[in-house]
């Protein structure tokens, strides 16, 4: 493939992203589609494969058959003739063979990746990635929100081929990104989306080269040291002097000159082994890379041959165009090649007779650092340029596997909701339902009421996963979505920890501890006196009798601090399920009803999930920071309960907690 050196020419940028190619309207044909066409090229080219190895096979049986003749016959001229004429046959038979066994390779790995968007579409997400690794106990929102771990947001997303791939999109998961970032990922994910053979082609050339486990700014750095040839100018002209000293002893030996002239590859072998731990360490870190280094070539190849519109892809490809008068993908390409020179060291005879004859590792070295000084700006650069394409790749593919997401609009102003249809990414199949959803402005909480299993929690789970994916510059599960930029914070999933000593409510207060942290400086300046419970302390505006906050009962060495979570100046949007549900009800009223009164003081809002009726009864005493939801179940004629998950104003009027136990066979009397 022709690769142009030149960047695109300037173009005008789409003004919308409904401006770009329309999507596919039906993916799940178009994945049946191409899984069967892939599918029957695999089988078409894995015959080809075998015919070829019979042919091969074929024609070194009758080269040795012909060798046997003309030798047997005398004819010594005839039979070299013949070998290096055979010779020639067999290797570019073998490449011929090479090439056919990658195009079948090629198709089976295109045909796996339709199979994989089936899968993620009917919601089996077992087999992938599920990026345990990103888990961060501190952070605000990761864990609550499944957005790793199984059947996760990451696993419904991922399509990056490259470790880095996976930590720049891991990234954006974590961090709520500006507006202007979003907008320029969307767009270029918009670009790219109609493109599903061209996705699909980046991925399954990467997918090639299964051993790209180690991370490449490792290699990155290890590049950046001083040169082995800096300080020993005097090893390079013997680069060229011990070969020819050493294939002349060779050679003078064979041609029965005499033993003696062996001494000559005593040079080799002393620079050898004066060397061996530098070749050791060179050999180490450019096996390990190679197969990554040939995958970012063959990828970035392809996107080097294409013409880019949006901001995000013309900034990339003026990126890997940054590199003098050679292309990225051709710089890596030979950095593969240099890569590959030492795995000549696999093989232990191969290794020691190259590099007693030809100083093989030491020549490796030599082209190694002539590469790095052809390449100004390093190799990260290139990597990084290499990771971020990774990474929308996945943003695109996730917007064609799903072309009824809306693409969300973050103009609105901070800590502003307003969603039509929206539901939960990781409902799959029509399980869902869709609701509408609004709010606006800080201080405010919207409490969220419902009867067990009516899908309080879903719903803020909803809500919060929408908004990482809109600041990560994916399209979102709903008809319609506008907000403005927050940082997310959840309080959901509280456990207790045996090695730590910590119970599940002084693990749910050290969580809203860290809520307190990250809005702190937007609080009311009030004096405060100190109500005692059970487990922690209340406290109370002495001049009003309000309450203002809640902590627990430990020392603050105890406590996470804000200065180690607040990593952005954004408002927090928080999504606090059942809060304080570890001790008794007086108790938990009296924090719940501290923390909201709070929170409406600071740069802060959410939505609240409780049982606690008398928590929404703040909608009356704070009509402008407060407002109720519910979630409502319904009983059946014959005794069973009915839930529509529909989102409706007010506080629930129905509870279910006694007909549940009742169904579980718990004698509980009617009221």
């Amino acid at each position: 493939m022709r690769v142009s050196l030149s960047p695109p020419p300037p173009s005008k940028h789409p003004a919308n992203v409904s401006d770009y190619r329309p999507l596919p309207a039906n993916p799940t044909t178009l994945f049946q589609e191409n899984l069967t066409r892939h599918t029957a090229q695999e089988t078409h080219f894995a015959g080809r494969h075998r015919a070829v190895a019979l042919v091969r096979l074929a024609v070194f049986g009758a080269a040795l058959a012909g060798l046997w003749m003309l030798l047997s016959a005398g004819q010594t001229a005839a039979a070299l003739g013949l070998g290096f004429g055979a010779y020639l046959v067999f290797i570019g038979l073998v490449r011929w063979h090479d090439a056919v066994g990658y195009r079948r390779e090629h198709h089976r790995l295109l045909a796996r990746l339709n199979q994989d968007e089936l899968a993620r579409l009917a919601g089996e997400l077992a087999g992938f990635d599920p990026g345990r690794r990103y888990l961060d106990a501190q952070h605000p929102y990761a864990a609550d929100l499944d957005v790793f771990g199984d059947h996760s947001l990451f696993q419904l997303l991922n399509r990056s081929t490259s470790r880095l791939g996976q930590d720049w999109l891991a990234g954006w998961l974590l961090t709520p990104a500006p507006p202007e970032t979003v907008r320029e990922r969307q767009q270029a994910a918009a670009e790219l989306a109609p493109e599903v053979g061209w996705q699909q082609e980046w991925q399954a050339r990467a997918r090639h080269y299964p051993r790209q486990e180690t991370d490449p700014r490792q290699f990155a750095g290890w590049l950046r040291e001083p040169d082995f040839f800096v300080g020993r100018g005097w090893v390079l002209p013997l680069l060229g002097l011990v070969p020819l000293l050493s294939l002349a002893g060779v050679g003078l030996m064979l041609g029965g000159y005499g033993m003696q002239w062996l001494l000559l590859l005593l040079p080799a072998v002393v620079l050898n082994g004066a060397f061996g731990q530098v070749r050791a360490r060179y050999y180490a870190h450019a096996t390990t890379m190679r197969d990554a280094l040939r995958a970012a070539h063959d990828q970035l190849a392809h996107f080097e041959a294409g013409t880019w519109q949006s901001p995000a892809l013309q900034r990339l490809h003026r990126t890997l165009h940054d590199t003098g008068n050679t292309a990225a993908a051709r710089l890596l390409k030979r950095l593969s090649n240099i890569a590959g020179w030492f795995s000549a060291r696999q093989n232990p005879a191969v290794a020691g007779g190259l590099n007693t004859l030809l100083l093989w590792d030491l020549w490796g070295i030599w082209q190694l650092e002539r590469w790095k000084r052809r390449i100004s700006g390093g190799l990260e650069p290139l990597l990084e340029a290499a990771a971020e394409l990774d990474a929308l790749v996945s943003l695109a593919a996730f917007r064609a596997a799903n072309p009824a997401f809306a693409t969300p609009d973050l103009s609105a102003p901070a800590l502003t909701v307003e969603a039509t249809a929206l539901g939960h990414p990781l409902l799959f199949g029509g399980e869902g339902v869709r609701n509408d959803f609004s709010t606006a402005g800080t201080g405010q909480t919207v409490i969220v009421t419902g009867s067990n299993m009516a899908g309080k929690s879903t719903f803020l789970r909803t809500v919060g996963l929408n908004l990482v994916l809109a600041q990560a510059g994916a399209v979102v599960a709903a008809g319609a979505f506008r907000c403005g930029p927050a940082q997310v914070f959840t309080a959901m999933r509280s456990h207790d920890n045996l090695a730590e000593s910590t119970s599940s409510f002084y693990a749910e207060l050290k969580r809203l501890r860290l809520l307190l942290d990250m809005t702190e400086g937007q609080e009311l300046k009030t004096k405060r006196e100190e109500v005692r419970t059970d487990n922690g302390v209340v406290s109370v505006a002495a001049d009003t009798g309000e309450p203002t906050a809640v902590t627990a009962t430990a020392s603050a060495n105890d406590l996470p601090t804000a200065n180690a979570q607040r990593s952005t100046e954004l408002p927090v949007f928080y999504l606090l399920d059942e809060i304080l549900k570890g001790t008794n009800s007086a108790d938990r009223h009296r924090g719940a009803r501290a923390l909201v009164f709070q929170l409406r003081e600071r740069a802060a809002s959410g939505l609240i999930s409780t049982h606690d009726l008398e928590l929404a009864a703040l909608e009356t005493d704070l009509p402008a920071h407060v407002r109720n939801v519910s979630f409502n179940s319904y009983l059946n004629p014959n005794g069973t309960l009915r839930f529509d998950y529909h989102l409706t104003p007010g506080m629930c009027r129905s509870f279910n907690a006694s007909q549940l136990m009742r169904l579980m066979g718990i004698e509980v009397g009617e009221d």
